[in-house]
């Protein structure tokens, strides 16, 4: 029972410590998607591009709304990892957590 706690005290202070760096909201925009396949193969690899801690993806307006943490990694990269996935991605100014933060 010991052990199980340790544990949860480390993933929260994981948590924690993520939560102190920058972040930053994007929309992309990925004209071609066309399929539930093409969601998910997004999914399966932009959801794991370092520093990525949230993606969602919408096939109705082809896009994919990702938080990423902002010294981990940037939009460029990201755009290069869509580029490798075969997909052409053009981003938009979202608002990122700090903004949200002073509103």
């Amino acid at each position: 029972m010991l052990v199980g706690l340790f544990c949860v005290s480390t993933t929260s202070f994981a948590a924690d410590k993520s939560k102190s760096k920058g972040r930053e909201t994007v929309v992309f925009h990925v004209n071609q998607v066309n399929c539930g396949n093409c969601i998910k193969k997004i999914e399966k690899n932009i959801a794991f591009e370092r520093g990525v801690t949230d993606l969602t993806c919408s096939l109705e307006d082809r896009t994919a709304t990702v938080t990423f943490r902002t010294d981990r990694t940037s939009k460029a990269k990201l755009v290069d990892a869509f580029k490798k996935l075969g997909f052409s991605a053009v981003y938009e100014e979202a608002e990122s957590e700090a903004d949200a933060d002073k509103k």
